[in-house]
């Protein structure tokens, strides 16, 4: 199946409908064509893609306000059999929907997924004080359970604008985000494939556990990249659940698998923890070109791996001397 829509490849994505993961989703080509199922969680998605059910699965990773999904981050930490093929970043904007004939003064709670409330805080705190906020397990899900048959459990939901246009809610305000700008990266994730061709704007994901907990622990995971000028986009611990203080490290870095600088850091940090997990190179989204210095480059490499071939491709072996015949 190809990752890019062809050849009958179905999705599963964080839903309902009308989510930002959806609209991440319908940037890939043949998506809108293709099966698309939502799922109710990021887990029950990526369980849609080790099932069998569908190719690939569109699910939150990063927020610009609000830093990692830990949901998506632990799921995909834990599997042999999930690799990211593609990333998506989307624009994000909130506004404040009710039924028809409702209010602003109204509004005692409010729903919303935890990641739009942690962008849209500040502005609730100034216009609807003291608001009871009530967790959705998206945006879009908050909106739509308006629509259904009363009671209703909150008053108000913070959506995508699409949402209100969809089901003819009542726009009480716009564009309620506390900063401009605000983006949310979303990753494509399948079953094991072959890697996305290197493009020269690309990115690669994995996950180094610690192996013991020592001085310089880190810092000897962080020199893997240094050494070879590969810059890192992303680095975030999480817990193991295994025990207080046993953590791995989420790290998105700039490169791909067949660069030489990141295939010789990966080799470097499969030394250090040999439990380290590759979870794939792809394309960046904003088509970002690293500066990589001459001596860090795939020809250098090259080079010097040529040179210590010869220094060690003298004929008999042992401290011999140069071959002078």
């Amino acid at each position: 199946m190809s990752p890019d829509g062809a050849g009958g490849e179905s999705y599963a994505y964080l839903g309902p409908e009308l989510t930002f993961t959806e609209s991440a989703l319908l940037t890939v080509p043949g998506a809108a064509q293709a099966r698309r199922v939502p799922a109710t969680s990021v887990n029950a998605a990526l369980q849609l893609v080790l099932d069998g059910e569908v190719g690939a699965a569109m699910v939150p990773i990063e927020n610009s306000v609000e830093g990692g999904v830990t949901a998506t981050l632990d799921a995909i930490a834990v599997s042999d059999e999930l690799r990211i093929i593609r990333e998506v970043v989307v624009p994000v904007r909130f506004n404040l929907l009710a039924r028809p004939g409702t209010r602003l003064e109204d509004v005692r709670v409010v729903a919303t997924h935890s990641h739009a409330m942690a962008q849209c805080r500040g502005w609730v705190d100034a216009h609807l004080p003291g608001t009871e906020y009530l967790p959705s397990s998206s945006t879009a899900a908050a909106g739509v359970a308006l629509t259904g048959p009363g009671p209703w459990p909150w008053d108000a939901a913070i959506c995508a604008p699409v949402v209100g246009e969809r089901y003819d809610l009542a726009v009480l305000a716009e564009d309620i985000g506390d900063r401009t700008g605000a983006v949310t990266r979303f990753v494509l994730v399948s079953r094991p494939r072959p890697l996305p061709p290197r493009t020269g704007s690309d990115k690669t994901t994995i996950v180094v556990p610690l192996p013991d907990d020592h001085p310089g622990a880190l810092m000897e995971i962080l020199d893997q990249f240094a050494a070879r000028g590969v810059n890192l986009s992303r680095i975030e611990s999480r817990p193991t659940g295994a025990y207080l203080g046993d953590y791995f490290f989420s790290i998105d870095a700039e490169g791909h698998l067949e660069d030489a600088r990141v295939a010789d850091a990966l080799a470097g940090l499969h030394r250090i923890s040999p439990a380290t997990r590759f979870l794939g190179s792809y394309p960046r989204a904003d088509d970002g070109v690293p500066t990589v210095p001459r001596h860090h480059r795939d020809q250098a490499f090259e080079d010097a791996s040529r040179w210590v071939s010869s220094l060690t491709g003298r004929r008999g072996g042992g401290n011999a001397g140069p071959d002078t015949a």
